[in-house]
């Protein structure tokens, strides 16, 4: 995903505004109206040709074409020969400024009031009509390439969800502006889960309007933290374009103040990682009262990559304050800092020398995380580390021996262990309802790019720093599920090899577990999926029950049980305690509660992986597993 913006919002011409949101650090912008006065589909090759140039001198891209197309509801001929025209434009300025992705209508408009307004879902005689006005636009825009996205504007998400199932061209989806109806949804007043998922499964844009975002202007709020976590989810690079749209009134805010503090508001809930499924993303965050939340842990984020997460994690959480954040990054610390009104530092020392900070969070890179939390507990500081602990397993064993010696608590992060599908299952191995387990499939599949690898000076799928690739900086989650729910194996086997990238470690790795029992886990992990998603898959049976559960993939997000029949009803229903990993950890460090995740959890999942590694390297023997 990435952050763009409307550039004729604030209501000045295109050339004199870009510079600004060059300013403001924006690398892309979307274009619709004040291009020399003139919407962006009517300008020359020779116009077109000196916008790009500017674009270019400033850094900038273009995000989408916001055009209007067939914002008209059931045109007659000669209109439609109009919005002809306006597409053959849209297209000359998609070729010259290297942008596909293109805001659309389809011919269908009403206002939300108006008792028409849904019947597109409903009425198939009136998406007849639709579709055939809208068949020469739809042909035009795809022998061209373009990437269409259609509003709900004048048309309510289920009716865009209908028209896109009728066209059925796969990159088109829905521009998804949140705001839009959202105070008349049934479902505006509770959760709002169900709708959430529906249209994120459907949506390649967002829109954020100020009136869904400011506290100055009188409107219902968008849980922008959820969308956007659930957008993340969907593993879709899609656009999320500030469209002011300030409201008049008395609210003392000019255009470009509201959109400069709509981008600033974004900026603070933007998640730099999500849950794999879309459901869990989109979720009201779980709140439960402390009864030490009037003298809260005071804790440090140390790493701001995957760690900026962890600080909204920690400001969402009742019993712990962010006390302070640091990165070897001086602008990013500042930044993130500012973001969340704490002190920030780009030197470990001001950490560890402020009495106040209690614990600190390490999410730096894997090959620091011991090296940082050995420097933390010597200052007298609880530690929560991050997954993988370290890229070694005699790292960790080392970094549990210090921890016991200062009598302060070092905890790993594994957040599946807080969520309900874990937990589930594995009342349901301890209760024996699979009978004698037989086997146990898990598949990872996500897609990563050259320059996921390449950034942060190229890291990750390093053995020094990332402790290995895709089975190490991914599949450990699975590791540790796996070893979480049925115990360590006796042996394993694994092999890995560089399928797509250009890197030390793996970008593919398949491994198999054998337990005394005769059980086997199989195990594959790849970043080398062609498809944008977290993609998991897990299978279990034994000789009297099976499991299946599916997230991130074309399956949808579920859960199956059998026992003579499937059902998505869970025998072992869990009742969530625990917001994430810092919640139960501070409630160790006030209360003595035991933690849900230790620092053997970090260990085992560490030296199992060590194992398979070792395995690779010869050729894929089995390789004993200690008990």
């Amino acid at each position: 995903m990435f952050i763009s913006v409307f550039s004729d919002e604030i209501g000045k011409e295109v050339t004199e505004i870009l510079p600004r949101f060059a300013q403001w650090g924006m690398k892309y912008v979307d274009f619709r109206g004040m291009v020399n006065g003139l919407p962006i589909e009517n300008q020359s090759v020779e116009q077109l040709k000196a916008l790009r140039a500017q674009l270019d001198a400033l850094g900038l891209k273009t995000g989408v074409i916001q055009s209007s197309l067939c914002k008209v509801h059931l045109p007659d001929a000669e209109r439609r020969a109009v919005e002809a025209r306006k597409l053959e434009g849209i297209i000359r300025a998609a070729d010259i400024l290297d942008c596909r992705m293109v805001r659309s209508f389809n011919y269908w408009q009403h206002d939300q009031n108006d008792p028409h307004c849904g019947d597109l879902a409903v009425r198939p005689d009136e998406m007849a009509r639709v579709l055939e006005m809208f068949d020469p636009i739809s042909r035009r825009a795809r022998e061209a390439g373009l990437i269409l996205g259609f509003e709900n504007c004048g048309q309510t998400p289920d009716e865009v969800i209908a028209v896109l199932e009728a066209l059925n061209v796969p990159e088109w989806g829905m521009a998804w502006d949140v705001s839009n109806m959202f105070e008349l949804l049934p479902e505006a007043q509770g959760d709002c889960v169900s709708y959430f998922k529906k249209a994120l499964q459907y949506a390649n844009m967002l829109h954020v309007k100020c009136r869904g975002v400011l506290p100055e202007i009188d409107c219902k709020k968008v849980p922008w933290d959820r969308v956007l976590r659930g957008a993340l989810a969907t593993g879709k690079n899609m656009p999320v374009s500030i469209e002011t749209h300030l409201p008049a009134g008395d609210h003392g805010l000019t255009k470009e103040e509201a959109t400069h503090r709509c981008l600033t508001y974004l900026e603070k809930v933007w998640p730099e990682s999500a849950p794999s499924d879309i459901a869990t993303a989109v979720s009201v965050k779980h709140y439960f009262s402390r009864p030490y939340s009037k003298n809260p842990v005071r804790m440090a984020v140390v790493g701001l990559g995957m760690g900026k997460n962890r600080c909204t994690q920690i400001t969402e959480t009742d019993g712990i304050v962010l006390a302070a954040v640091c990165d070897i990054n001086a602008q990013r610390a500042k930044k993130v800092g500012e973001q969340f009104g704490v002190l920030y530092t780009d030197k470990l020392e001001d950490i560890l020398n402020d009495p106040t900070i209690e614990a600190v969070y390490v999410v730096t890179f894997t090959g620091t995380h011991c090296e940082v939390a050995e420097q933390c507990l010597k200052a007298g500081k609880h530690v929560l580390i991050t997954k993988p602990m370290d890229v070694t397993y005699e790292r960790c064993d080392q970094l549990k021996a210090l921890a016991e010696e200062r009598g302060l608590i070092a905890a790993c992060d594994f957040d599946l262990h807080f969520r309900g599908p874990l937990m589930e299952l594995k009342h349901a191995v301890d209760d024996g309802y699979f009978g004698t387990l037989k086997a146990i499939n898990t598949i990872l599949n996500i897609k990563r790019t050259p320059e996921y690898y390449r950034e942060n000076g190229g890291w990750r799928g390093t053995q020094a720093l990332d402790g290995g690739g895709a089975l190490s900086n991914q599949g450990i989650h699975e590791i540790d599920r796996i070893l979480t729910i049925f115990g360590m194996p006796a042996r394993v086997r694994c092999h890995t090899t560089r399928q797509t990238f250009d890197i030390e470690a793996e970008d593919f790795g398949v491994c198999e577990m054998e337990y005394e029992s005769g059980m086997i886990a199989r195990f594959s992990s790849t970043t080398s999926y062609p498809a944008s998603s977290w993609y998991t898959r897990i299978e279990v049976y034994g000789d009297a029950g099976a499991y299946l559960l599916t997230s991130g993939g074309p399956e949808g997000e579920h859960v199956y049980w059998w026992k003579e029949k499937w059902t998505e009803v869970s025998p072992y229903p869990v009742k969530r305690e625990w917001n994430q990993a810092a919640d139960n950890f501070a409630c160790a460090i006030r209360m003595g509660t035991p933690l849900v995740v230790t620092i053997d959890n970090g260990i085992r999942s560490r030296y199992v992986l060590d194992m398979m590694y070792e395995s690779a390297k010869q050729g894929g023997a089995w390789v004993g597993i200690r008990s």
